[in-house]
């Protein structure tokens, strides 16, 4: 009973987001068009997320160890466990920002008009696809478009998920670029919704986001890229259920 009760709250989910999809597309597709009205499109993707979460009953408690600054360009770096994640990221993040996710994310019928314009897909088999990702995610971060990048790559197939191996990737983009890299930890998102809940449903709840003191690296160099991994590893762990 309790699994046939969240498989029908996974499929209000599923109607929600393409309901709310359906309703700001005219928006999204023009604000898409034009890097210089991409600000007002983050605007409406966090609205959109916030409407998906909020009809489903899925509420995001944010816990800062300190304020961001709005104004200030950050790479934001979380665990991922779950597609709602995605939603998360959107309220939390401020102003210009965009997401690097898999290349599959393309032919999403909701993400995929976002990965064809503001936000950068990658094959991560293929080290030419990412170097040029991060080569683009560089240059948007030269423009003050901060970054949203889930660093284990992928959703871990094991249950309950626990944290993967980090790529290299975003903590050496944020020495070369000096930019703050700011680690959050998503904790309980999995127990609402594990992956897209295709396989284990989904219900409501509170959803607890610890987002950790930006970390600067002003004073660090490439060599310095592994030390900073795996610092960023241990505390996004540190508040993981």
């Amino acid at each position: 009973m309790i699994i046939f009760l969240r498989q029908i709250h996974r499929f209000w989910i599923l109607f929600l987001i393409l309901f709310f999809f359906v309703l700001f597309y005219p928006v999204f597709y023009i604000t898409s068009r034009n890097s210089k009205w991409y600000g007002v499109l983050n605007f409406f993707r966090k609205t959109y997320s916030f409407f998906c979460s909020f009809f489903a009953g899925i509420l995001f408690s944010f816990h800062y160890e300190e304020n961001l600054n709005k104004s200030q360009t950050y790479i934001y770096c979380a665990n991922h466990t779950s597609n709602i994640d995605i939603m998360i990221l959107c309220v939390l993040a401020h102003g210009k920002f965009h997401f690097m996710g898999k290349d599959e994310l393309l032919n999403n019928p909701v993400l995929g008009i976002f990965f064809r314009t503001i936000d950068i897909s990658v094959n991560r088999e293929s080290k030419i696809s990412a170097f040029r990702a991060f080569k683009k995610a560089g240059e948007n971060l030269e423009k003050g478009m901060s970054l949203i990048i889930f660093p284990e790559g992928r959703i871990d197939d094991h249950y309950p998920p626990k944290l993967g191996e980090f790529k290299n990737g975003p903590f050496r983009l944020a020495i070369e670029k000096n930019i703050q890299l700011v680690p959050v930890s998503i904790s309980n998102v999995w127990k609402l919704s594990w992956d897209d809940g295709a396989k284990y449903g989904s219900k409501p709840g509170i959803c607890d986001i610890y987002i950790h003191k930006p970390i600067d690296t002003l004073n660090l160099s490439t060599e310095n890229t592994e030390l900073l991994k795996e610092k960023v590893f241990t505390l996004i762990d540190s508040k993981l259920i």
